[in-house]
Parts: C-alpha cells; structure tokens; sequence
C-alpha cells in the first residue's frame, strides 16, 4: 500500500488523530524562504527540533502550500520565527487568503545576507541550511540544519490550542 491510499479505516481515524492534536499546545511560527528571487511566508506549528548535533529543526509543509516547491527544491535557506504572543497579526498574514509578498506587509522583516526573511521582535529566529525532505501522504518533512540563531525578549511565545490563540501562564518558582 503506498503512501498515498486511503485504508479502510483510516478516515475514522485521521478525525480521531485530529481531536486528539487539538489538545496539543504548540507555539506558532512562521517560516520564510527566499526562492527564485521571491520572498515566501507561511504560519504553521508543524515544527520541531531535530538533533543538537548536527543543530537541526523538522518542518512539516503541506504539498499544496505555494512555498512548498521552493523548500523542497533543496536551494533554498528557510528561516523558523517563533512569534511573540502579541503576533497573533503576523500569523493571520501568515496564513488563510493574504497570499505571496503581501504576507510581509505586517511586522518588521529583515533579510538575512542570503535574502531569506527574518523578523525582528520574533521570540527566536533560526536561519537553516536545507539539508534534505521526506515526502508523506500529504505534506513533507524538511530538515534543516541551523546556521544562525537570534532571540529576542522575554520567553512569551503565541501558543495554538485546541482552534485558538493562548499564552503561557507563568507558575511561580518553588
């Protein structure tokens, strides 16, 4: 059975996969790619840290997302943002309708000397080196290998739980 086909079975449990992620809280990112002299944009929480070493993140991307050519050609130098909980704007661009350079109307971007974005004020930014992707069902797995790594601020990411936007709450120490 390849990749692609539906087994009895697997829509029951592809709904039953998706309630149980909503209760997965992840942070929400944005990564950005300099292709074919076009910046591109997209929000996504399909993101992980691979290995220390190498230094190394896993994105997921779904096939019909119009970066996903230009993360998976293997030239390209991706960038993952880690948004700030007061980035909720820069998500909404980041995703939906807004589409192409008009995802980089909101935030402050700047270019990293290759040309891949990057946004000043992000929680964190890391600049990765494509290194190679899987293809699976629907989406790829790209690995990246970090190049460069730039924080900013206090830790206070935008999390994406159960279909909305929250924060950390802070526990006291003791």
């Amino acid at each position: 059975m390849s990749d692609e086909t539906i087994a009895p079975g697997d829509e029951a449990i592809a709904l039953q996969l998706r309630a149980g992620l909503r209760r997965l809280g992840k942070a929400v990112v944005t990564i950005t790619a300099f292709h074919d002299n076009q910046r591109w944009a997209m929000t996504a929480t399909a993101v992980s840290e691979l290995s220390m070493d190498p230094p190394s993140l896993l994105i997921c991307v779904n096939k019909s997302a119009s970066m996903f050519g230009g993360l998976t050609a293997g030239q390209a130098n991706f960038a993952v943002n880690i948004l700030h909980a007061d980035q909720i704007d820069i998500s909404n661009a980041g995703s939906g309708a807004t589409k192409g350079e008009a995802r980089f109307a909101v935030g402050s971007w700047k270019a990293h000397p290759c040309g891949t974005p990057w946004l000043e004020g992000a929680q964190a930014s890391f600049l990765c080196r494509h290194e190679r992707h899987i293809e699976y069902g629907t989406h790829a797995g790209v690995i990246g290998r970090g190049i460069n790594v730039r924080t900013e601020g206090e830790a206070d990411p935008l999390i994406y739980v159960d279909g909305g936007y929250t924060r950390v709450e802070r526990k006291a120490q003791g």
